[in-house]
């Protein structure tokens, strides 16, 4: 099994941290810092309260100067390189929201973030001071380097997950999409990525705005077609029809259906937590034209309560030939997930094309 991501963070990365520190600025106490970083319970904290925790000791052992700590950091930062120095942007979370500090909180969230990433604590300085976080973001949207670039994105996502949600966001997400403007066109995959996941993100509060940005955006340029299509993800599971229309899918409930037939059988009837079954799907679409189809199967499951929460699984998404069948099999693990508990109770399974069901049955869980 493999060791809890938390580990890296051990007895012995922090005496080798301590040596870079020491190299730079001789009073550093290697041991005191380990000692205040190691006492209490550390083997109980999650890996961002050991961030934080290694964040505070560092603050208590470097002087007491915002802006002198910082130069001993800037002084080693480009051998501390990597996912397990968030702490240095968490640093100037804890100790430099200060107005007066400001100006240097922002150069160091930039220089930090190209060696690990300052995307969490960057949100903390966009509640406590929007607009001119706003207006940073914007310039480090054009900046030449495509992690600084990256964080003007990733920094301002209204649902970043790990991080503080930014709630004013969610409400009124238009100074976010004026960042996204600057990106919608970025050559980095890299930044891409970010930008679609934000404009998710503002799909599942305010999917309207995501609709009318796609409509504007939709084949401008090849590099924003690509953020688009990954942008609007939950739309189309949600199969929005405005959504689904805009990228191409097929209507399933025309003038002429799209399915003549279709079925989907599971085998065994019943199973026991923690066993699988096998979901064999056929689906026959009518002759004709191509089509562009998202296949999937949802389940209703059973939640604690007897409540009902619904899940779709992607089968395949493509464009089909009319008059083709589509057939399969399909395992499914009714074990539990650290994301997903089952529960006993009859639970419906839908086979779905382009977000509406067109067969269905049903299995009884034990």
């Amino acid at each position: 099994m493999a060791e809890p991501l938390k580990d890296i963070y051990n007895e012995s990365f922090l005496k080798n941290f301590g040596e870079k520190v020491k190299h730079s600025y001789l009073d550093f106490n290697i041991e005191i810092f380990v000692s205040e970083v190691l006492k209490d319970n550390w083997d109980e904290l999650a890996l961002k309260q050991r961030m934080r925790r290694i964040a505070e000791s560092l603050g208590r052992c470097l002087p007491r100067s915002y802006n002198e700590a910082l130069k001993i950091m800037f002084s080693i930062d480009e051998e501390c390189v990597g996912f397990p120095y968030l702490f240095f942007p968490d640093f100037v979370e804890v100790f430099g929201q200060g107005e007066e500090d400001l100006d240097l909180s922002i150069k160091a969230l930039e220089r930090f973030t190209v060696r690990s990433s300052s995307e969490f604590a960057v949100r903390h300085f966009l509640i406590k001071y929007p607009e001119r976080m706003i207006s940073q973001m914007k310039i480090w949207a054009k900046s030449d380097n495509e992690h600084i670039r990256r964080l003007a994105s990733e920094g301002c996502r209204p649902r970043l997950p790990w991080g503080i949600a930014l709630s004013m966001f969610k409400k009124d997400p238009t100074s976010v999409l004026s960042i996204l403007e600057i990106l919608k066109k970025d050559s980095s995959l890299y930044v891409r990525k970010s930008v679609a996941n934000n404009l998710n993100d503002i799909s599942k509060d305010n999917p309207t705005l995501v609709i009318e940005t796609v409509k504007r955006w939709k084949n401008d340029n090849s590099n924003t077609d690509w953020i688009i299509r990954h942008g609007c993800r939950t739309l189309i599971k949600k199969a929005v029809p405005e959504v689904m229309e805009l990228f191409g899918y097929t209507k399933v409930n025309d003038e002429q259906e799209l399915v003549e037939s279709s079925s989907i059988i599971i085998e065994p009837k019943t199973v026991t937590i923690g066993e699988t079954s096998e979901l064999t799907y056929s689906i026959n679409i009518k002759e004709g034209q191509n089509a562009k189809v998202r296949i999937e199967y949802s389940i209703d499951f059973v939640k604690s309560r007897g409540k009902v929460s619904s899940k779709a699984f992607l089968i395949t998404d493509k464009v089909v030939a009319g008059g083709v069948i589509i057939r399969g099999t399909k395992k499914h693990s009714w074990a539990d997930l650290t994301t997903r508990r089952h529960y006993p109770g009859k639970h419906k399974i839908s086979l779905l094309v382009n977000g509406v069901e067109v067969a269905e049955t049903e299995i009884i869980v034990l």
